[in-house]
């Protein structure tokens, strides 16, 4: 692995799968590396990109199975976006991992550049699917599995959704969907950050309790704090086996904003946004503290 931007991570953190503590620099990592694109593009979303940095860190340094080197191998695990506005704490995993070139994470947002805020599979690789409405992918992750099904596969395929995409009407379609197929080899996470663009999450539509209706709906159901990159490891790497009958989701309760103070003080304001020179070092200066 490589590392871009200006931050070099400690030698020992450079192996895959990587420690509990590099995993944890990983998720800091990915929020400077957020802030230093949306520097670049002039607008962006940053505290949907903070609530889930732990998540994506231990997913694409820990639990998916995969090779860089051949981004359309079969056997591979797959990873759907959901949340596809959070795009940009993706771009600097793929690109570290040796998807594609780091230079390309200094053109995000600009004019024909294939880094936009939202994943598209078609100019990205390692990108599985395109993510653009929310509410999408978990149906797309059903096919895939049936897919591996049909073929004798042991792959996985993971969907990060928003708690706010579960006002989706198609999320649960996919949800009953999935449990009568009998998918064990497809896992949901639920960044469950209680807040969405239009406001608190439940007061939109309230969507709770979320693992019991996903329950109703036939699944396995797990909560867990989505910040606790042990507790997330914990339950990663416990999951059943892809040959299994019983779909899994992962309810995982998170801070939007999550890792800097303002921002999880007004989660919709920094939903969409920019940070000016003197609230970029804010947000920086806490960020690096904790990665020392």
């Amino acid at each position: 692995m490589s590392c871009t931007g200006g931050i070099r991570p400690p030698p020992e953190f450079l192996t895959r799968p990587c420690s509990i503590e590099a995993l944890r620099w990983r998720a800091e990592w990915i929020r400077m590396e957020t802030i230093r694109q949306i520097a670049g593009a002039g607008l962006g979303h940053y505290s949907s990109v903070f609530s889930a940095a732990e998540l994506l860190a231990v997913l694409y340094y820990r639990t998916l199975r995969l090779d860089p080197a051949n981004p359309q191998w079969t056997g591979r695990d797959k990873f759907l976006l959901g949340k596809g506005h959070i795009g940009v704490g993706l771009w600097p995993i793929l690109a570290d991992l040796g998807y594609f070139p780091a230079a390309w994470l200094d053109d995000f947002g600009q004019m024909d550049a294939p880094l936009t805020d939202h994943p598209v599979m078609r100019q990205v690789p390692g990108v599985d699917f395109s993510s653009g409405s929310l509410g999408h992918n978990l149906s797309v992750g059903v096919g895939m599995c049936l897919a591996s099904r049909f073929r004798g596969g042991d792959d996985r395929t993971f969907v990060l959704l928003g708690d706010g995409e579960l006002h989706e009407g198609q999320v649960w379609e996919a949800a009953m969907a999935a449990s009568h197929y009998k998918l064990g080899n497809l896992v949901a996470i639920v960044d469950a950050n209680g807040s969405s663009a239009d406001g608190p999450t439940s007061d939109v539509m309230n969507i709770e309790p979320v693992a019991g209706r996903f329950e109703a709906f036939g699944w396995r159901a797990i909560e867990m704090d989505g910040h606790d990159v042990s507790r997330i490891v914990e339950v990663l790497d416990d999951l059943p086996d892809a040959r299994t009958a019983v779909p899994t989701v992962i309810v995982a309760r998170t801070l939007k904003g999550k890792g800097v103070s303002f921002m999880e003080a007004a989660p919709r304001e920094w939903h969409l946004g920019f940070l000016g020179p003197d609230d970029r070092q804010r947000a920086e200066g806490e960020i690096r503290s904790r990665m020392r």
